[in-house]
């Protein structure tokens, strides 16, 4: 989650899309927009449900404009041969 939380940060969308699981992963993703400033992440919970499964609920903080928004979401991940893949999230 860090990693992906860290490329949110540096625009890094290949990054983004190749830790995307491919059942769930959009075409293409559009840049931060001009002025974003990230102001941090703060994962809540990390929740093994098994070997290859896992949940994650964080919390990231930006602002825009002026205006400070939150992303606060419950995310799943799975590991395929070896390395982990952002599936979808919800909000918790």
């Amino acid at each position: 989650m860090r990693s992906r939380y860290t490329a949110f940060v540096r625009d890094e969308l290949g990054y983004l899309l190749a830790t995307w699981h491919p059942e769930t992963r959009p075409t293409t993703l559009a840049p931060n927009p001009p002025g974003i400033k990230w102001l941090g992440l703060e994962v809540r919970r990390h929740t093994p449900l098994d070997a290859d499964h896992a949940t994650v609920e964080f919390v990231a903080r930006h602002k825009l404009g002026g205006r400070a928004e939150r992303l606060h979401e419950l995310s799943r991940f799975v590991r395929e041969d070896g390395r982990w893949y952002y599936v979808d999230g919800r909000t918790p």
